[in-house]
């Protein structure tokens, strides 16, 4: 109950109504650069809703018949298409350096959703449960040892990547996105320069 009602109170000290459902936005952002965010967003609630449904049903299900694996296409291309969008999300907002205005946290949290995300593509390709999984599994086994991380993770174990995959890094890239999105409606989208500067003419 505390958690709920401390969560209410951050909420509600950082965003107005109008930040958390806005009436109107801003005539910049109708640009094209504004709309990978939007893209990799979509992508990314694709991507839950195949991948619970293909949880639930289970890798027989998805590998064999005709409404799985068109499933399990619609999950991979959506992974696709999530990282091409995330990735011109980051190159449009670092060229517009989006990072101006103290919104240097917006941008890292960014970053890291997009580095989680990268790992949970890994695990993704981990649990394929066929000849590419595995060998994939055995080349990702030696990095993840020069890393220095196979006393915690194990590439070969079916049951700790599914874990990953299915469990701790979805709800980690789900609360990233969620602070992300938090602290874009708090500021407000990034002023392209060339508008910023126009309005520090007109004062």
């Amino acid at each position: 109950m505390n958690l709920t009602r401390g969560f209410q109170n951050l909420i509600q000290k950082n965003l107005t109504m109008e930040d958390a459902l806005p009436t109107k936005m801003p005539v910049y952002v109708n640009s094209f650069a504004y709309l990978f965010g939007v893209i990799s967003l979509s992508s990314l609630v694709m991507l839950i809703g195949t991948g619970v449904v293909m949880t639930i049903f289970g890798p027989e299900w998805y590998h064999f018949s005709s409404a799985g694996r068109f499933l399990n296409s619609m999950h991979f291309w959506s992974v696709q298409l999530l990282f091409g969008g995330i990735i011109m999300h980051l190159l449009t907002k670092f060229f517009m350096a989006a990072w101006r205005g103290e919104r240097w946290l917006t941008w890292v949290i960014g970053v890291l959703s997009f580095l989680i995300a990268a790992v949970a593509g890994l695990t993704g390709f981990l649990s394929q449960t066929n000849f590419d999984s595995q060998w994939i599994s055995v080349q990702a086994k030696d990095a993840v040892n020069a890393a220095g991380l196979g006393q915690i993770i194990n590439t070969m174990n079916t049951g700790q990547i599914l874990t990953l995959h299915i469990v701790v890094l979805p709800l980690a890239v789900c609360a990233f996105v969620g602070i992300h999105i938090l602290l874009i409606r708090r500021d407000s989208p990034v002023r392209p320069i060339s508008e910023e500067k126009k309005v520090k003419a007109r004062k």
